[in-house]
């Protein structure tokens, strides 16, 4: 059975983070829940990055789930090919759009059932959406939250769904509406995957990784 670390250390740890990004935020160019949407399930297998210079010229042509239906599979493709599977991805973002459009009067549920039931949007997504867009305090484990959950010990567990039930479990309510985002950028640019920064690591003496890089 995995060592975690203790519910105490784990209010330490956020309160840390906390000091250190007050105002977490998303890494994704957005002005509202539909271009959010639409960005997130741009992202799957993608980075931040990508995604934003993609996006760029989309949001431009079409920032509304009836302008993007105008533009049609065809012309969203044609502004996402820098990315991959911008094919596959650019006929879910017509047809949630469509969805939204045609059962939601053009805006972005805030309810999980329906936000998973648009075409590209899992759970992973429709967290992302909650908690940015809506405020809810939801945790999408990506792979960087995936690993700092088990490397830390903070939610050992092999599956997403199995670090994100702990997560929302141990995690302190106080800190849960930014947790996500506080664990995705530390594991992304701290705790990483090939070589961990723990000699930058502001929770280093409370991380249970035993292979640290101090």
């Amino acid at each position: 059975m995995p060592v975690k670390m203790k519910l105490a250390a784990i209010d330490i740890c956020f309160e840390r983070l906390s000091q250190r990004q007050p105002d977490p935020q998303t890494e994704l160019d957005f002005t509202d829940a539909f271009t959010l949407l639409v960005a997130v399930v741009l992202s799957a297998q993608a980075t931040d990055v990508g995604v934003n210079k993609a996006t760029k010229g989309l949001f431009a042509a079409a920032n509304t789930p009836a302008a993007m239906v105008a533009l049609g599979s065809d012309g969203i493709s044609h502004h996402i090919r820098t990315i991959g599977l911008f094919n596959t991805k650019a006929k879910n973002v017509f047809k949630l759009s469509q969805i939204l459009l045609d059962k939601h009067d053009c805006e972005v549920p805030q309810d999980r059932a329906a936000l998973e039931a648009l075409p590209g949007v899992g759970r992973k997504t429709a967290n992302v959406v909650l908690n940015e867009a809506f405020g809810e305090p939801t945790i999408a484990v990506d792979t960087h939250i995936f690993r700092f959950g088990n490397r830390t010990g903070m939610a050992p567990g092999k599956t997403p769904d199995a670090v994100e039930k702990e997560l929302l479990r141990r995690v302190p309510d106080r800190w849960k509406k930014g947790a996500h985002h506080w664990m995705i950028l530390h594991g992304r640019y701290v705790c990483k995957a090939r070589k961990p920064d723990c000699a930058d690591c502001v929770i280093a003496d409370l991380c249970l990784f035993k292979a640290k890089t101090l």
